[in-house]
């Protein structure tokens, strides 16, 4: 029990949000204490200990050259300023302790050498590391701006809809992936699209950003749903193409996906087409069933199929919270190689709270769960969006 407690300490801390490149910078430099700096601390502590050892030995035992440490651990924790101070601070202090021993004792010019050559290589490899530390926070930076870009942020209500999600890539370092998802209010309805594209890296991030940007404009124009699977469809089929004329290997991509319709005229019901991805659960403080699979085939393979997916009209009572994972959450594994029993887990948590229903409560819970299953360790990118209609019908546009 302590072990998956300790998980779930890691895994709320690492979810917390990050402010921007300059916080960043502060949290990666080490040894602070509220806020404050202390990075200076093990060095001025290791010359302190150094010198009076040295002091306090005899001279055939004299270690005042291990002072050359001092400006290298310097170098691994402080700036280039402060690595400097402590190699000018251990020439002071080699030259006034080992003055202070008889001639014969004295290591003399050869370590004071020693000391100085090591300083100057300390506060070099001091510069390159900062140098390093600052492209990758303006990496991170890049890779936050392309985040939300692909997944932008969506304002509480957005489309008459109370929503909540939580996108984790399994590479905590890029911090972007292939799941999408989106609510786009327009002309006839709000419509919402989560998916999953196959494959990793950047190339899935150009076909999930595809993706999003039709379904934006389609899911505000066209009336019937039918035509804007219809227009996925064939904007994965184009940017496969396109990938073809660029000759790059990876051009038979494809996406699992669910495309859900909020109708305007008939609020106890939603229309879902389903691209072969893991049918959507609705969530109520009663319970939880599984809206139908459907038969559709992923985006990008529908040449395959001889109809295209159909829309299924289902009912969604008002109150009534939809929840849609990607395969991060379905498919991950505790250390049996058993996947997490999400439907299971949220049916013996719904009687304990039925709170959970609610759509942000129900994002934190599946996410918790899963990492807590899965010991931290995601094997894949893992979206949880959750949605439910507004009590005041209120919308966006």
């Amino acid at each position: 029990m302590a072990d998956r407690r300790s998980v779930y300490d890691r895994s709320r801390h690492a979810l917390r949000p990050r402010a921007g490149v300059q916080d960043a910078f502060q949290r990666s430099t080490p040894l602070r204490v509220h806020g404050r700096s202390v990075a200076w601390l093990p060095p001025l502590l290791l010359l302190i200990g150094i010198a009076l050892l040295d002091v306090n030995t005899s001279g055939r035992f004299r270690i005042i050259s291990w002072l050359v440490l001092v400006p290298v651990i310097a170098a691994a924790i402080c700036g280039v300023l402060g690595t400097m101070a402590f190699a000018a601070l251990s020439l002071l202090v080699y030259g006034a302790v080992d003055t202070s021993w008889p001639h014969q004792y004295q290591n003399g010019l050869p370590d004071f050498i020693l000391v100085v050559v090591g300083s100057g290589l300390a506060a070099l490899a001091c510069s390159v590391r900062l140098r390093a530390e600052r492209r990758m926070l303006h990496m991170r930076d890049v890779a936050e701006t392309t985040r939300r870009t692909v997944l932008r942020p969506m304002p509480p209500g957005w489309g008459g809809l109370d929503h909540a999600a939580v996108y984790l890539a399994a590479d905590s370092e890029a911090r972007v992936g292939g799941d999408f998802y989106d609510i786009q209010p327009g002309r006839h309805g709000t419509r919402l699209l989560l998916g999953d594209v196959q494959g990793k890296g950047l190339a899935a991030v150009e076909a999930a950003a595809a993706l999003l940007s039709t379904f934006r404009e389609a899911g505000y124009h066209e009336p019937d749903l039918a035509t804007v699977a219809g227009r996925l469809e064939v904007r994965m089929l184009r940017h496969n193409r396109y990938r073809v004329a660029l000759g790059r290997s990876d051009s038979d991509r494809f996406a699992t996906g669910v495309l859900v319709a909020f109708p305007e005229d008939t609020p106890v019901t939603v229309e879902v087409v389903n691209f072969g991805h893991e049918p959507p659960l609705v969530v109520t403080s009663d319970g939880v069933r599984s809206l139908p699979a459907g038969d559709g085939l992923p985006l990008g393979m529908g040449e395959l199929a001889p109809t295209p997916p159909p829309v299924l009209r289902v009912p969604l009572a008002p109150g009534e919270t939809l929840l849609l994972v990607t395969d991060g959450v379905t498919e991950a594994r505790d250390t049996a190689g058993d996947f997490f029993p999400l439907r299971d887990t949220l049916a013996k948590a719904l009687p304990r709270d039925p709170r959970i229903a609610d759509p942000q409560r129900l994002v934190r819970f599946v996410r918790d769960g899963t990492l807590v299953h899965c010991g931290g360790r995601l094997a894949d990118d893992t979206t949880i969006f959750a949605v439910r209609r507004r009590a005041d019908g209120g919308r966006g546009t």
